[in-house]
């Protein structure tokens, strides 16, 4: 380790999920932590084991991570209790987290007023709490509430704090702007005076973006001797949010000389993660983004796209490729060759830049986003579609038609049900076939009538089955008439997780289209042969 070394910390599943009208689902928690391992950050916290039902299933299967540290979030023990005999601590512990961090009071006003204890035993909570899961785990963390605040009404107290979690061995001790109302100077002021007593190595620091200032007071942290940061993709958090990861780690990587895990070629996914995310969240992603967003390196006509076209540099601050982003200049926009060239790669097709299937499928891609499509969110479609301008997907099955049934009545016990029956006639490999299955809900009857059809044929479609469904508004003025996004997660019994998209003003055919897509999918990646006519 080296003093220049910055260690990224992820909190967007637990942080993030705070956010007002945010709900991760066990899915979107799997999807989002592995995108973020992918690009190679040291930590990410998954949420709160034993604090809710979703927690509780992601810490209980949690995904492999290649590179990042996975960890669990909680409190130190309760006053009155021993650390061995704290039910909170033990769920932390029992968990399957490879670090653990704890958040204490660091202010003596919530100390002496909220918790009603002395300081001293407040202190010892933290480090008691510290040395026990150290017993358990390789790695302790001491995420110190309201320091800042603490710091400016008790700095003995508020250095006691940090003291007593470093010196029982927590790797990091965290210094918390927890409302967000510390300036960058104070800051900057404050960060350096604690690594002056403790190892900038060993202190991190978390903020909150309620002056607009999350970001700025997190780089002046690190200027100061900080070496962890800790944020959440595109800012998630309470209030106003959090400290934006997303700005934080090219920011790093780009302007400055620390260093940080994430490669070059990692930064370049940049652009596609925060819109992962906002995908996961059925949202349009901010158009204004710093590094990310479409304006981000968007011109309009005039002196700018004049200036921009003799030397970029003149109005971008970076190659927005760097980050996977691309230039737009509004009158003609230009079409991103090499961020589909970058996925393409991705995806193990290795094709050159200069052949004229890349400009038709850039310009195929466009066509479909323009109707409402996104790939960001739904990869296994963009494979599928690089494939086919490519001439490389075999076609599994072909579908005549589909007629869907929903019947809502009152049954036998005079309950109001709802039933869903769906009919499809299809043909593979010339030969038609025809199958009905009920289900729950339309989608679900499509689906199981599908299969129905194809696992006779294809066996290995027994095991895929559907994770997540989301459906997007795209044209709300539309009203009832409006087009509709369907995004669909499937995974299998190999463990393979994957998300496909479908677009059209009927939702259940957009449903079809992403639900075609999966399968299809799936049969690619099994090696799947399609059988000879009969």
């Amino acid at each position: 380790m080296t003093d220049n070394r910055v260690y990224l910390f992820d909190s967007t599943l637990r942080d993030g999920a705070q956010t007002q009208g945010v709900d991760f689902g066990v899915a979107d928690k799997i999807a989002i932590s592995m995108a973020l391992d992918a690009i190679g950050l040291d930590y990410i916290e998954g949420g709160w084991p034993g604090a809710n039902p979703t927690d509780d299933a992601f810490f209980k299967d949690p995904p492999a991570f290649e590179k990042a540290g996975f960890v669990a979030f909680g409190m130190t023990r309760r006053p009155g209790r021993s650390a061995e005999n704290d039910p909170g601590l033990s769920a932390l512990l029992n968990s399957k987290a490879d670090s653990i961090c704890m958040v204490g009071k660091a202010w003596d006003f919530h100390v002496d007023v909220a918790l009603g204890i002395s300081q001293s035993e407040n202190i010892d909570m933290i480090g008691e709490s510290v040395a026990h899961c150290l017993t358990r785990k390789g790695e302790a963390m001491f995420d110190a509430e309201h320091f800042f605040d603490g710091y400016k009404s008790n700095r003995q107290f508020a250095m006691d704090c940090l003291k007593a979690a470093h010196g029982a061995g927590a790797r990091w001790v965290v210094l918390c702007d927890t409302n967000g109302g510390t300036l960058p100077a104070e800051i900057e002021r404050i960060v350096g005076e604690v690594c002056e007593e403790i190892p900038g190595t060993h202190v991190g620091i978390h903020c909150h973006n309620d002056t607009e200032n999350a970001v700025a007071n997190s780089l002046l942290a690190v200027k100061a001797g900080a070496r962890q940061v800790q944020g959440t993709l595109n800012g998630l958090g309470e209030r106003c949010g959090n400290a934006n990861i997303v700005s934080l780690i090219p920011s790093l990587m780009l302007k400055t000389d620390f260093e940080i895990g994430v490669s070059d070629a990692n930064l370049k996914q940049l652009t596609h993660i925060s819109h992962l995310l906002d995908e996961r969240l059925n949202r349009a992603p901010a158009r204004n983004s710093a590094y990310v967003g479409e304006s981000a390196f968007a011109h309009k006509g005039g002196l700018h796209v004049s200036a921009v076209e003799k030397d970029p540099r003149t109005y971008e601050h970076i190659d927005p490729a760097l980050v996977g982003n691309q230039r737009h200049i509004v009158v003609s926009d230009q079409a991103g060759r090499s961020n589909i060239l970058a996925r393409l790669r991705e995806i193990g097709i290795n094709i050159d830049s200069g052949d004229a299937k890349v400009s038709a499928l850039v310009e195929h891609v466009k066509a479909r986003e323009y109707e409402g499509y996104a790939y960001d969110g739904a990869e296994a479609s963009f494979e599928l579609l690089a494939q086919r301008a490519l001439g490389a997907v075999p076609e599994y099955f072909s579908l005549n038609r589909f007629r869907i049934m929903d019947d809502r009545r009152w049954n036998a016990r005079n309950e109001l049900v709802t039933e869903s029956e769906a009919t499809v006639t299809l043909e593979v490999s010339g030969q038609p076939k025809m199958e009905v299955a009920n289900g729950n809900g339309p989608v679900n009857a499509l689906d199981t009538a599908l299969r129905k059809a194809l696992v006779p044929v294809y066996p290995s479609l027994e095991d895929m089955h559907l994770v997540d469904f989301k459906v997007r508004i795209l044209t709300p003025a539309a009203g009832t008439g409006a087009v509709t996004r369907v995004m669909i997660e499937s995974a299998d019994g190999e463990g393979r997780r994957w998300t496909t998209v479908g677009v059209s003003t009927n939702i259940i055919d957009a449903s079809f289209n992403a639900l075609h897509d999966g399968i299809t999918w799936k049969l690619m990646q099994d090696g799947a042969a399609v059988p000879s006519g009969r």
